[in-house]
């Protein structure tokens, strides 16, 4: 019998894909892959970015807009513009000002009186701007029975302005300006006793419901500037006078625009 033939067959060429996976297999298998770095590694041995004083890394650098503003902002050359809101809505508060001849951070405010006598008790309350003026020593502002104005006279500060404003007589007005020297203590001498007119039973030492301040004359205004005209200005330049809103309050704050109206109007002729 003769042999079987031989049969050659074509050896076909590996993909290179494959081939270049089995290569790394068997250089995982040698020990060879285990001296390349790897990818973390890789990164721990990049310089680390420089950090802020806050612990995070620097951020790129502005852009010239965002420069650019930041100067603007820290320019302390640059001039502040000025408010251009109306007068301040007044409550119970006094507005406060920056006043470069007088004290700072002043306040000011309207308080009223009884010019004409009246008596209560067999004692005449009346207490009128020359009365003020003939006082040798600081006079105490007391008989204050509404919690709102007390919460003002409270609110007081030494140094403050308040105009004196005539109240319940013929011309109702203000009058002149006194300041404010002694900030509010209790009212003991009118709310304690009974035989004085303002006497609250419901006021004690122990627990006492009313205050005063002390007071010292300034100057009369060169004429009285009456309700009726401070009316006439309520939907614009007054605006904003409690005066004018909350009519039977007896201590007032006044906004600074108001106070410097009201003195602008004592040089107009009525």
């Amino acid at each position: 019998r003769s042999a079987n033939p031989i049969i050659t067959l074509p050896i076909r060429p590996m993909p290179p894909k494959r081939r270049a996976r089995e290569e790394a297999a068997a250089a995982v298998d040698s020990g060879e892959g285990r001296q390349q770095p790897s990818f973390k590694r890789t990164l721990r041995t990049r310089p680390a970015p420089a950090a802020t004083i806050a612990g995070t890394a620097t951020g790129p650098v502005p852009s010239e807009p965002h420069q650019q503003e930041e100067k603007e902002v820290g320019n302390l050359e640059a001039p502040v513009p000025k408010s251009k809101e109306g007068p301040q809505t007044a409550g119970v508060t006094a507005s406060t000002i920056i006043d470069g001849n007088d004290q700072p951070f002043r306040s000011y405010w309207l308080m009223k009186a009884e010019p004409e006598s009246r008596i209560e008790k067999g004692k005449d309350v009346k207490f009128s701007i020359d009365d003020l003026r003939a006082c040798e020593k600081p006079a105490a502002w007391d008989g204050v029975r509404n919690y709102g104005a007390r919460n003002n006279l409270k609110s007081m500060k030494r140094g403050d302005l308040a105009f004196f404003y005539h109240s319940n007589c013929r011309e109702p007005g203000i009058v002149g300006i006194m300041e404010i020297v002694q900030e509010a203590t209790v009212d003991a001498e009118t709310a304690f006793s009974p035989e004085e007119p303002y006497y609250d039973p419901k006021s004690s030492r122990d627990n006492p419901k009313w205050f005063l301040v002390h007071v010292e004359f300034r100057r009369r205004l060169e004429r009285l500037v009456g309700l009726a005209e401070l009316k006439r200005y309520a939907s614009k330049e007054l605006s904003a006078l409690p005066l004018l809103r909350m009519g039977r309050l007896s201590v007032s704050a006044v906004p600074v625009q108001c106070w410097e109206f009201i003195l602008s109007l004592e040089k107009v002729e009525e």
